[in-house]
């Protein structure tokens, strides 16, 4: 298994043809200071299963600050289908609305997937001080 696709956005949502509308990716947030308050971001992430990795798996998505702490968690869980060898791999697709989270420190906040025992690395997030205006 591994993460096929990982983003923060402001938006995202899966359409009827099967295809994932995405808008608003980004990679840094600035703050008129800290703690920092995000009011909404959209984690999307894409994981990629092996074959014989079918039944009901549980996961947890942390944000880690940097400090290594987790300032978010989430805990869930998704079910993948048998497939056969001729059809693409069973994919799970994660579009995770996250509201108000709060980033104590400026620097690099990363999340990471544990499942089955492994640790899959997500997108990352840069926070820092806004320039004054003026």
């Amino acid at each position: 298994m591994h993460v096929q696709l990982a983003l923060v956005c402001d938006e995202a949502r899966m359409r009827p043809d099967g295809k994932m509308d995405v808008e608003g990716v980004f990679n840094d947030l600035a703050a008129p200071g800290f703690p920092a308050r995000q009011d909404r971001m959209v984690l999307v992430t894409t994981i990629e299963w092996d074959r014989g990795d079918e039944g009901r798996n549980q996961f947890k998505v942390e944000l880690k600050g940097p400090d290594g702490r987790p300032s978010v968690t989430v805990e869930g869980e998704t079910e993948v289908d048998a497939r056969p060898s001729h059809r693409p791999p069973p994919r799970t697709r994660l579009i995770l609305p996250l509201e108000d989270v709060v980033f104590p420190e400026a620097g690099r906040y990363s999340f990471e997937i544990r499942i089955k025992g492994k640790k899959l690395r997500g997108p990352s997030i840069f926070l820092m001080e806004a320039e004054p205006v003026g």
